[in-house]
């Protein structure tokens, strides 16, 4: 063939139909394999689960009769009062204090934010076990504050409320920070000048300002409270919560259909709140203008000395929180041998799996990590850049909105009907790691999605549209623009998932087989066992990883961004 044919103008439209083929080929293929993997790792184990909550035990539909004998049993059914209450009295409590700490560091000049900031998020880096195990030591009935309590227990509610507090705090914390960072002085400026007082400016203003992200809080709060499993599996005693009775109908009794039966019910508040908060964040509008001008609060020393002093108390009881569980692992035995040891951390001959269990949680936070970070990072790109397949795309997004509405508890259950049945092909996973960490890629999907999208946002279309005038295939133009340019949200989504599958315990306990078992489960099987030193001491492990890798991705993120985007500084 000659150098003239292959120049023709019919050559390079040829060449112009196949490169455009092979893109909306690959485009299809990988909205396809992202659709597949939330309908195997989502949807299907859903609808397994929810039929077999009209099953008995052999298989036979049986209508909502095991829902009818739920709700007329008095010691299952009451549960559902408990856990409302429970994750109520939590919501009104977290947001209350998380909103007080958030004024002050947002409206105020108290002293040591950046400190208070970052010792208030410890307690995202330890499992929902820690605060419970501290807890015993604390308030038990060899508890060194015992006294603080008069003749209440800490085993029940009052138990719950608290760990769960402590546990929930800094995610409250977080959303309101976000919510009152914005703000437009002129309009304090204008209270002031009619010489409104504080009060009523704090109602007309500052309430109104953030309600959309405190109502947002609350939901996300009472979504937490309601379905977390660690702290009332281990200072729980007898007072049952949804959580915990799916795990006793399933590992205590191996009452399948039963729980199944408290899966839906747990899994139905759930869904309203993440419903109601769509609906509330559909509701927000702009409160910041392109004319506003950045609030910022003025000296009040009175004010200012308060907030401090109520920020820092908060601080102070999660260090002693913190605190405790690491004194717990490094004396011999409470309270009669008070003695210094690591004897504890050796975890050699003990129920919960030890080194060997920790070493597991790194692989599969690593995986997690790893996997999660690339695939949802680029299906989002995918749903947002790209053009093609919008019905695919649409419905794509949705269903990765979708695992933020279903508990751990709920999802692990599911897996073991879906995946545990000798008819599905995928049954050689049960059991496996890589089981693991599908489950706990879906699990945490939807916030890893929202980062994703939001970061994808605020990238001009004029990128994609030169890079497909330029005839460069959308593959590059990711690889070389879109990536780099989103990589410090990029390096967010992977602390997160990192973090979250070192410390998650509700959404594999269900899963994990004799040479997979987690750190985080490894926690309660030594509570249960009796090795409370050694829960804490493996509680503590956690921490400590978690927080050395908090520490090298803000190293490594400084590093990457100092080098490879310098152009953010000004």
């Amino acid at each position: 063939m000659s150098r003239q044919s292959l120049s023709s103008p019919s050559a390079m439209l040829g060449t112009m139909r196949l490169t455009w083929f092979s893109e909306k080929s690959l485009s299809l293929m990988l909205l396809l394999l992202a659709l597949l993997l939330l309908l195997v790792g989502l949807a299907l184990p859903l609808m397994t689960m929810l039929s077999k909550s009209v099953q008995d035990a052999s298989g036979q539909w049986i209508g909502l009769a095991n829902f009818i004998d739920y709700f007329t049993t008095p010691a299952l059914s009451r549960s559902i009062f408990q856990s409302f209450f429970v994750a109520m009295t939590t919501t009104l409590i977290v947001v209350s204090c998380a909103f007080l700490c958030a004024y002050g560091i947002t409206r105020t000049r108290m002293l040591g934010k950046k400190l208070f900031r970052v010792l208030a998020l410890l307690p995202i880096l330890a499992p929902s076990l820690l605060p419970a195990i501290s807890l015993v030591y604390l308030f038990g009935n060899q508890g060194y504050m015992k006294g603080l309590l008069g003749d209440q227990s800490i085993y029940g509610p009052i138990g719950i409320i608290m760990g769960m507090c402590f546990w929930i705090f800094p995610h409250a914390l977080m959303i309101l920070t976000t919510a009152m960072a914005n703000s437009d002085a002129r309009l304090y400026e204008a209270a002031r000048a009619l010489k409104t007082p504080s009060w009523r400016t704090f109602l007309t203003l500052t309430l109104p300002g953030v309600r959309y992200g405190l109502i947002s809080c609350a939901f996300v709060v009472f979504t937490l409270a309601i379905t977390d499993f660690g702290v009332p599996a281990v200072i729980g005693g007898h007072y049952n919560v949804l959580a915990t009775d799916i795990y006793r109908q399933v590992v205590g009794q191996q009452n399948f259909q039963m729980g199944a039966v408290v899966s839906v019910v747990l899994l139905i508040p759930a869904v309203l709140a993440f419903i109601a908060d769509r609906w509330v964040q559909k509701k927000q509008q702009a409160s910041l203008t392109s004319r506003a001008v950045p609030y910022q609060p003025e000296s009040r020393p009175w004010i200012d000395g308060f907030f401090t002093v109520f920020c820092f108390a908060m601080v102070g009881i999660i260090l002693l929180v913190i605190g405790t569980a690491i004194y717990a692992s490094l004396i011999q035995f409470w309270p009669y041998n008070l003695s210094w040891t690591l004897q504890h951390y050796q975890f050699s001959g003990l129920a919960g799996g030890g080194w060997e269990a920790w070493s597991n949680s790194l692989k599969m936070a690593f995986s997690v990590a790893l996997i999660g970070t690339l695939f949802i990072f680029t299906t989002a790109w995918m749903i947002e850049k790209t053009r093609d397949f919008a019905p695919l795309r649409q419905s794509l997004h949705l269903m990765a909105m979708l695992p933020m509405a279903v508990p751990g508890m709920v999802l692990g259950l599911a897996y073991i009907f879906f995946f545990n049945h000798p008819l599905n092909p995928l049954n050689i996973l049960y059991g496996t790691l890589a089981l693991l960490v599908l489950n706990t890629l879906v699990h945490f999907y939807t916030v890893c999605h929202i980062t994703s999208i939001t970061a994808l946002k605020q990238l001009d279309r004029e990128f994609e549209s030169v890079g497909a005038s330029l005839k460069v295939p959308f593959w590059k133009t990711y690889r070389r623009v879109t990536l780099p340019v989103s990589l410090p949200a990029v390096l967010d989504i992977s602390v997160y998932l990192f973090v979250n599958a070192m410390t998650t315990v509700s959404a594999v306990i269900f899963l994990y087989g004799p040479e997979t078992r987690m750190a985080s489960v490894a926690v309660l099987h030594l509570d249960e066992a009796g090795y409370f030193a050694q829960a804490a001491a493996m509680a503590v492990l956690i921490l400590l990883t978690s927080l050395v890798v908090k520490l090298l991705h803000a190293l490594g993120s400084h590093l990457l961004l100092s080098r490879g985007q310098a152009w953010r500084q000004a």
